[in-house]
């Protein structure tokens, strides 16, 4: 996923009501930038660290500014737009580089499903009509000292939710899969937050043994494009 136009970078101050952060430019100028993340955002958003923001065009934007990546003081990178998640797995898919969905041929984004109101991420057909539901979830929970990746980051009802839907849809005979983007630059291994979301972990451990697959893979990041880079380990307990 390329970004289309050039990032600009600041020094973040702070993040407030959820959705803002005030970040500080070079020619010391203070701006509000979006953020489009509504997890905690724990190791992402470090006083000091630096902000890169992309710019929209559109006129009816109140805010023009796009929090996209976090560069830390300890030089991990870090991307902080959960909406880049589908788009880096879509591209991928596309261009055949997730080996566990090549033998589909379709791909459809944000399709109903399920019996609890929900919208699967992205749906896979091959060319006997088979279906492959896949729920993409980003992950940036970091731990320095084991080189773990978590999710979720926040307690999330809405994650129990898809992992609800993810199962219904395994028991009724479709291939359905929780795929983790990694998107920190540190993480070698992923793990469920037990520790954050108890219900969750229990939950996909449920799902796992009633037929959902569980897909991770870590990502190259800069500031010019993000692509998928490879499997990583996957430890439930």
């Amino acid at each position: 996923m390329v970004f289309l136009s050039p990032l600009q970078s600041g020094i973040f101050i702070k993040r407030y009501k959820r959705f803002l952060a005030d970040i500080l430019l070079p020619n010391n100028e203070i701006i509000t930038i979006h953020c489009a993340n509504t997890g905690a955002m724990t190791g992402c958003a470090a006083v000091g660290d630096t902000v890169w923001y992309s710019t929209s065009t559109n006129p009816k934007r109140k805010l023009p500014f796009s929090w996209e990546l976090t560069y830390t003081k300890d030089n991990y990178r870090i991307c902080v737009n959960t909406i880049r998640a589908n788009q880096i797995v879509k591209e991928a898919f596309l261009q055949q580089k997730i080996k566990e969905f090549t033998s589909y041929e379709q791909i459809f984004s944000e399709i109903k499903y399920g019996d609890e109101n929900s919208r699967i991420d992205l749906l896979l057909e091959d060319p006997q009509n088979s279906q492959c539901y896949v729920e993409v979830k980003s992950t940036t929970l970091f731990n320095d000292r084991n080189k773990f990746g978590y999710f979720p980051d926040a307690v999330t009802a809405r994650g129990q939710k898809h992992l609800r839907e993810l199962k219904l849809m395994a028991s009724q005979g479709h291939r359905a899969v929780i795929f983790f983007l990694v998107l920190h630059s540190g993480v070698k291994y992923f793990s469920p937050a037990a520790q954050i979301d108890p219900l969750y972990c229990q939950l996909l451990k449920d799902a796992v043994e009633n037929g959902v697959e569980i897909l991770c893979y870590n990502t190259n990041i800069s500031t010019t494009e993000i692509t998928l880079k490879q499997a990583i380990p996957i430890m439930l307990d």
